[in-house]
């Protein structure tokens, strides 16, 4: 893939700040006309350089002020019983996230919940019942750095 130009990656950094900018006010800032803005913003989705768009939610607002970053270790790798762990914690509302990685864990998950109680049951009643987990460490977020 050839790489980006600066004009694309300055709509890039543009949409990454706020994804439901006008094509006009993306337009205006990137100086370009809105219609070869529009252009480029296609082509790039088509290129596969842009995959969606998405919302950035206020946890505590919906009353999650519990986060963490939880590693989880396996078993075993077998195929089988690790495609069951993907496909509990992909359904799973409390799980933001879910990352395979190299390393001590295999797993790492982003965690949101109302509070302590809330994340006790999500270990006791979901997480540690899949029958791949061997075992799960917590870290907590104290705070974003960056997201």
């Amino acid at each position: 893939m050839p790489e980006l130009e600066d004009t694309d990656q300055r709509i890039l950094e543009l949409l990454r700040r706020d994804s439901r900018i006008s094509n006009a006010d993306l337009a205006e800032q990137v100086g370009l006309s809105p219609s070869s803005c529009w252009r480029r913003v296609r082509a790039l989705e088509e290129r596969g350089v842009i995959r969606g768009y998405t919302v950035r939610l206020n946890d505590e607002a919906m009353g999650l002020g519990f986060k963490a970053i939880v590693h989880v270790q396996l078993t075993r790798h077998d195929p089988d019983k690790a495609m069951e762990f993907v496909t509990a914690v992909r359904d799973k509302a409390e799980v933001r996230a879910c990352y395979a990685t190299t390393g001590q864990s295999d797993y790492h998950l982003h965690v949101v919940c109302p509070d302590l109680t809330a994340y006790n049951r999500f270990l006791e009643e979901f997480l540690f019942r899949i029958p791949a987990v061997a075992s799960a460490q917590t870290n907590l977020i104290l705070r974003p750095i960056k997201e």
